[in-house]
């Protein structure tokens, strides 16, 4: 096989490849938020007060929080991995746009998810350092394949 087509044949892989898992992981944040939700189905005034909720309330609230928030935590490390894995492949810059693009597809629907950390609370919360890590890091990765979509990559350090 020649080189270019070589190139080709790994690009579409790799982008059939991408397309698989983002499916996968929003299914996987699709079914997060239906529970998270499903947790907060006892107001829609937020944030809300913890101290007017049953027991169990809280803790199934404070249950769905935790599996969101990890999956959160999780899902910007892994994104971060990925897109330091497409920065560095050798496919021609448009291809890499192409998996950028869709990496920040991925980002822009679960970042509507993700929000439900913030808006969907009690009135009175202890601070999340590792929440707020997270935060940071998924607008930077978010930011940074924004930038390489306009082509403008070259002109960040490296993440």
């Amino acid at each position: 096989m020649n080189e270019p087509a070589a190139a080709s044949a790994a690009f579409d892989k790799a982008r059939t490849g991408l397309w698989a898992s983002l499916q996968k992981h929003l299914s996987t944040v699709y079914a997060a938020e239906k529970q998270f939700r499903a947790a907060t189905a006892f107001t829609t005034e937020f944030p809300f007060s913890a101290a007017a909720l049953e027991p169990q309330q809280l803790l199934d609230y404070q249950h769905q929080r935790a599996v969101l928030r990890d999956l959160f935590v999780d899902e910007t490390s892994q994104l971060d991995s990925l897109v330091k894995a497409v920065r560095q492949k050798s496919y021609a810059e448009d291809d890499k746009k192409l998996l950028f693009l869709m990496i920040l597809g991925y980002m822009d629907v679960a970042a509507t998810i993700f929000t439900l950390l913030d808006t969907h609370r009690p009135s009175r919360m202890d601070k999340d350092e590792e929440l707020e890590e997270a935060a940071t890091k998924f607008e930077r990765v978010r930011n940074f394949v924004r930038l390489n979509i306009r082509g403008l990559g070259s002109l960040l350090p490296r993440l």
